[in-house]
């Protein structure tokens, strides 16, 4: 089968693999009728041929850029999945079954059926003192399907545990089942920050887990909500899905903290989502916040930034963070 295949910086192969066997407590899933296509001409992958039911995150990205910290190495294998570079890409997918191994929950999991995965991979040891408790994405050892080994949505075909695998509502098509992933980061982020209904909300950075911050935090009832972000297309598509107010943080005479605070009567806002993660958003942040309010980090960091500490003691505000997300299967309900 067609697979597209990490070896490195730089080095994203559309390779030709073994069509994987499900073992015993296993699916096999179908995930697309066509992948991405290199290009004749410059040896780049295209994204014309991307099937929907499977994302491209910002860490597939930034793996171009360097090695992610939870991924093998071409000489150093994973911990917990023992597999070295390359593996195959993509860990926001959906996709239908086709094929069932022995001592799988057919009542569950159906021959047929469309389904989502949770791509969290950990050590699950009684020794691990966060996959014991239920908090498999603190797992000192943690990585994901697609990153660390065992298959990637960027396949034609993959296999994957029963205990992974959910089945999607009959009214949620594929392409949006592929979105369950991010937005259960989303969803478990809102949900570990201090937001109720009535809240003001900033939120900095439009990209798709902005956006999908936006959704969450509206349905869960926020009074106002102002989103930050350079480029105007994601601007757009924050108008369209409820934000009250849109920054263009580039703009000349744009403010985005003084604009907050007047949108908000003086106070700031309640919450602040950081989903950009650089200096200057961070700096925004801790500037548009409300005295004892909460910064949500949401963004994955590649540098170490300054906090501006002071701030923090004077104005008595939490600041937070959050890795993936405790479970997926919830956020499909």
């Amino acid at each position: 089968m067609r697979a597209i295949r990490y070896y490195g910086p730089e080095d994203m192969r559309l390779d030709h693999i073994p069509e994987p066997t499900p073992g015993e407590g296993q699916v096999k899933i179908k995930l697309g009728e066509c992948l991405p296509l290199l290009s004749r001409q410059t040896g780049h992958l295209g994204v014309t041929g991307i099937p929907p039911r499977t994302g491209i995150c910002g860490s597939d990205l930034h793996s171009w850029h360097e090695i992610l910290p939870v991924s093998p190495t071409m000489t150093e294998p994973h911990p917990v999945t023992h597999e070295k570079l390359p593996v195959v890409m993509g860990h926001e997918f959906s996709g239908t079954i086709v094929d069932i191994g022995q001592n799988v929950d057919t009542s569950r999991l159906a021959m047929g059926g469309q389904v989502v995965v949770e791509p969290i991979i950990s050590c699950m040891q009684a020794t691990c003192p966060f996959c014991s408790a239920g908090t498999r994405n603190l797992c000192r050892n943690l990585t994901f399907i697609g990153i660390g080994g065992r298959g990637g949505g960027l396949a034609e075909y993959i296999c994957v545990d029963q205990k992974l695998v959910f089945p999607l509502p009959s009214h949620v098509p594929l392409e949006i089942g592929a979105m369950m992933e991010p937005l259960s980061i989303v969803w478990h982020a809102v949900k570990r920050s201090a937001f109720k209904k009535g809240d003001s909300v900033l939120i900095i950075g439009g990209g798709p887990i902005g956006l999908l911050a936006l959704r969450v935090v509206k349905a869960f009832g926020a009074s106002w909500i102002g989103l930050s972000e350079p480029a105007q297309k994601r601007r757009e598509l924050a108008s369209q899905n409820g934000a009250n107010a849109v920054f263009d943080p580039t703009a000349k005479g744009v403010d985005v903290p003084a604009e907050t605070i007047k949108a908000t009567s003086g106070r700031g806002a309640d919450v602040v989502f950081d989903c950009a993660g650089a200096q200057v958003t961070l700096n925004t942040a801790f500037l548009a916040v409300r005295p004892r309010g909460f910064i949500m980090n949401v963004a994955i960091w590649s540098t170490l930034p300054q906090l501006d500490i002071a701030s923090l003691t004077m104005k008595e505000v939490v600041l937070s963070s959050t890795s993936e997300s405790r479970k997926l299967a919830p956020h499909l309900e």
